[in-house]
């Protein structure tokens, strides 16, 4: 399915080109011609796919990529001139998907913005197995927690914890489900090991952010409330 493109070019004549093609083939389409204004646009999360020029009034193109990559992995085509060699690395360098040389075929450019999107699509699935709780994210796949973009070190036991608890968000586990799920049917240890392990989550979450992930139901288990 077609998806929403922005094109940050100063060039009227090929923005307009441009633009006309891609409604032509389905997409919805904003323009910009001032790298300031573009930046403002792209950074709304709006669009599934940005072309950007880099000799723009206000920024340059190189800036704007270097600024949206600090909130965004949208992707990225840059659109330069044919001898600019230089300009095509510190575009790749600084996080750009793909570069398109002018002039350029218009077949070429809808084949890059397909590759461009469909990469984008495959991103998408792989990030499926994200568990979000307000700024927290736990990706299941990467076996990784993030707090605001932090990353947090967590153990592999504690991380299971973790997960179990966001996986069954708004439900009191008990200590014993917790132990049975995270520590297995046979495990033979300390009974207090829930709690302390949840302590050590608190150590490095909690205490770390200013927040209350984790919420103690007295006399029955720990729960993850929305």
């Amino acid at each position: 399915m077609p998806g929403r493109i922005l094109i940050i070019e100063d060039e009227e004549r090929i923005a307009r080109f441009v633009e006309l093609e891609l409604v032509h083939e389905g997409y919805e389409v904003d323009k910009c011609t001032d790298g300031r204004d573009g930046l403002e646009k792209a950074e709304s999360g709006k669009y599934d796919l940005i072309l950007l020029d880099i000799m723009l009034p206000g920024l340059n193109g190189l800036e704007v990529l270097r600024r949206l990559r600090r909130t965004s992995d949208v992707p990225v085509i840059m659109l330069t001139a044919r001898d600019a060699v230089m300009d095509k690395v510190s575009g790749l360098d600084l996080g750009a998907d793909d570069y398109i040389t002018k002039p350029f075929a218009i077949e070429e450019l809808l084949a890059r913005i397909r590759l461009g999107l469909r990469h984008n699509g495959a991103n998408t699935a792989q990030q499926a197995d994200d568990l979000v709780h307000g700024n927290l994210t736990l990706s299941v796949s990467r076996h990784e927690v993030h707090y605001d973009n932090n990353l947090i070190d967590l153990t592999a036991r504690e991380f299971t914890l973790l997960q179990t608890l966001l996986e069954n968000k708004n439900i009191v586990l008990s200590r014993s489900t917790l132990l049975e799920r995270v520590w297995g049917y046979d495990y033979m240890g300390e009974t207090n090991v829930v709690d302390v392990y949840i302590r050590y989550l608190r150590s490095k979450i909690d205490d770390v952010y200013g927040v209350h992930i984790i919420q103690t139901v007295r006399g029955v288990g720990y729960v993850i409330k929305d």
